[in-house]
C-alpha cells in the first residue's frame, strides 16, 4: 500500500515538482497546490485507487491536461478491463468535479454582477487604457468584466487598479466572450483578445465586439459565436506580438479567422512606433500621446 502511494507521488512530482504530502488512496478527487502557482490556488487534482492494480489519474484544471498511472502492467484481459474501467471512472469523476466548479462560479458571477455598482470612469485601469467603462461594473476596487457563453453569464474577469487580472475560481474560460455593443442581424461581429482592445475598437470604430480575453481562447470563442450566429459576418481583430518569437497573437488570429471564414485585421504600425506595442489599444494610446506631444 505505502509503496504504491509513494510511487504515485513520484509520478505527481515528475509533473509538478516536490510535494510535501502523500496522496490519499480513497478513490475520490482531491485538489492540491502546484509549486510555483499562487499560494492560495489549488489548480491540480488527483484520484488514486488501491484495490486490484493500484492505479490513478491526475491533471491540471489550469491547463486541462490529464495523465494516468498504474503500478504495473495488467496480467490478463480481466485486469486490463478493470484498469480501463478505473480510468473511465476517474474521467467521469473529474468531469463531474469540473461541472460542479463551473456551476458554483456561475452562481457567484451572477451574485457579484447583480450586487456590483457601475464602474467608475476614473478607475486607474480605464484611465491607463484610455477607454470608457461601457457596461463594466465594479466591486470594491476591482472592475468586473462579464463573460458569456450562448448568452448566459458564466464567469467574471476581475481587473485590479494595477491591471492584474483574475477569473473566478473554477469558472468556465474556454469559449467565453465579453460583448461590447448589440448584435443585430447583418451586423459584423469583431472578435479580439483583451477587453481594453475591444473597448477601443467599439469606442473609436463603432463596431460590435466580442472580447475573447486571450489568444488561446480566440478559436473557441470564434467557433462558439459562429455556431450561435451562423449568418453574421465576422472579423478577427488580432494582436500582433511582433517582439515575441512565433508571433502567437497573429498566429491565433489567422487560425480563428480561417476556422470560421472571417476576415482578419491587425494594427497598421507607423514606422516610428515602438516595437513593444501589440494591439489596437496600444496603437490608439500611442497615437493620442503623439498628438499631444
Amino acid at each position: 500500500m505505502n509503496d504504491a502511494v509513494i510511487l504515485f507521488r513520484e509520478a505527481l512530482q515528475a509533473c509538478y515538482g516536490p510535494l510535501d504530502w502523500l496522496p490519499v488512496p480513497d478513490g475520490e478527487i482531491h485538489r492540491f497546490h502546484v509549486p510555483g502557482d499562487k499560494s492560495s490556488s489549488q489548480n491540480a487534482w488527483y484520484v488514486l485507487y488501491l484495490d486490484g492494480i493500484a492505479s490513478g489519474a491526475f491533471g491540471s484544471w489550469k491547463d486541462g491536461g490529464t495523465s494516468t498511472w498504474c503500478s504495473r502492467e495488467p496480467r490478463d484481459a480481466q485486469e486490463s478491463a478493470e484498469l480501463r474501467q478505473r480510468i473511465e471512472q476517474a474521467r467521469q469523476q473529474r468531469e463531474a468535479e469540473r461541472q460542479r466548479r463551473q456551476a458554483q462560479a456561475a452562481i457567484k458571477a451572477a451574485r457579484w454582477w447583480r450586487d456590483a455598482r457601475r464602474a467608475d470612469p476614473a478607475h486607474p485601469y480605464l484611465v491607463a487604457k484610455g477607454v470608457r467603462p461601457h457596461s463594466l461594473r465594479q466591486r470594491g476596487d476591482d472592475l468586473l468584466v462579464p463573460l458569456y457563453v450562448d448568452g448566459h453569464l458564466v464567469n467574471l474577469q476581475r481587473i485590479a487598479p494595477d491591471g492584474g487580472k483574475r477569473f473566478l475560481f473554477g469558472g468556465l474560460i474556454k469559449g467565453v466572450y465579453s460583448p461590447l455593443g448589440n448584435i443585430t442581424p447583418g451586423t459584423e461581429i469583431c472578435i479580439c483578445e483583451g477587453w481594453a482592445t475591444g473597448a477601443t475598437i467599439h469606442q473609436h470604430a463603432g463596431r460590435t465586439v466580442a472580447a475573447a480575453m486571450n489568444a488561446g481562447n480566440l478559436m473557441p470563442a470564434a467557433l462558439g459565436l459562429r455556431a450561435r450566429y451562423p449568418a453574421q459576418p465576422f472579423l478577427i481583430a488580432g494582436d500582433d506580438d511582433r517582439a515575441t518569437e512565433g508571433n502567437p497573437g497573429r498566429k491565433a488570429a489567422n487560425a480563428a479567422a480561417a476556422a470560421i471564414g472571417a476576415l482578419v485585421a491587425f494594427p497598421a504600425w507607423p514606422e516610428d512606433c515602438p516595437n513593444d506595442l501589440t494591439d489596437f489599444n496600444d496603437l490608439a494610446a500611442w497615437n493620442i500621446t503623439n498628438a499631444r506631444a
